[in-house]
């Protein structure tokens, strides 16, 4: 009771949700790019804006999950120099000035590299409020990483999807310290031009099961119309590779980020 009592308290994502509910908007990019050192402005750019929650890329070799834009921009960061260790020390630096939620997004297979243990630690210690490793099974991480995760007051983030049963949902609900990420479709990620009338039939379902943590959409949200869209069913939406795509190509990012976010939020 107690380790949860402080992971409640001091997380920022929960202090966020503790006070806002409704059209929470968290934007993704990768860490790295399109410069090595572009980390620490997004953020800052980022919280000025109005986003309400960070979610940086860790970049990795092979994301099989990421469309070709996260892709390329996850290469880019690899060949720029981009490492966990850089990372965590950008964090420490973003987090003199930037108070929002900050969340770290990646594959299993670096941070076991860097090893677990010293990687919560480490990214604790810099700032960093949850994780979400979409290919770490819920049983591996409840039988060996669980508390590890929890002693250093980090809430991991597990993925639903379409196609996820009522009963998985229902156990990733109650082990969740944070948030559920609900991807919109099974494809990879990027924005679409429009989402089918089955997202509805989708988002509706996941809004009957009443669960207990909050959830936001993440894959295809590219638009004011799209944000709006699944913000009716939930707390709010993910997004990723219309930004990175507009990151890329900006010559200006402290004007083009607060066009972008104020764009989605119309």
């Amino acid at each position: 009771m107690e380790l949860e009592t402080r992971i409640k308290v001091d997380n920022r994502i929960t202090c966020l949700f503790a006070v806002k509910q409704q059209r929470v908007l968290a934007v993704f990019y990768t860490a790295g790019f399109p410069t090595l050192d572009s980390t620490i402005e997004i953020a800052r750019h980022l919280e000025k804006a109005g986003a309400d929650i960070i979610e940086i890329g860790i970049p990795f070799s092979d994301p099989i999950a990421d469309g070709v834009v996260i892709q390329g921009s996850s290469s880019l960061a690899l060949k720029n120099g981009m490492t966990i260790k850089k990372l965590l020390q950008q964090i420490i630096e973003i987090r003199k000035n930037v108070q929002i939620p900050i969340l770290l997004m990646g594959y299993l297979n670096p941070v076991l590299q860097y090893g677990i243990e010293k990687f919560c630690q480490d990214a604790s210690k810099a700032g960093v409020d949850g994780v979400i490793l979409p290919d770490l099974p819920l049983r591996e991480y409840l039988e060996q990483y669980a508390k590890i995760f929890e002693s250093h007051g980090l809430s991991n983030v597990f993925l639903i999807s379409p196609t996820t049963s009522v009963d998985r949902i229902r156990q990733i609900d109650d082990n969740t310290t944070g948030f559920l990420y609900a991807v919109s479709s099974a494809a990879t990620t990027g924005a679409k031009e429009g989402f089918t009338s089955d997202l509805d039939v989708y988002l509706d379902r996941l809004h009957s099961l009443k669960l207990k943590n909050l959830w936001l959409v993440g894959f295809g949200i590219s638009s004011n119309e799209t944000f709006s869209r699944v913000c009716k069913y939930a707390a709010g939406g993910i997004i990723g590779s219309s930004f990175v795509s507009m990151i890329g190509k900006s010559s200006n990012l402290e004007r083009d980020i607060a066009e972008f976010v104020r764009s989605i939020r119309g």
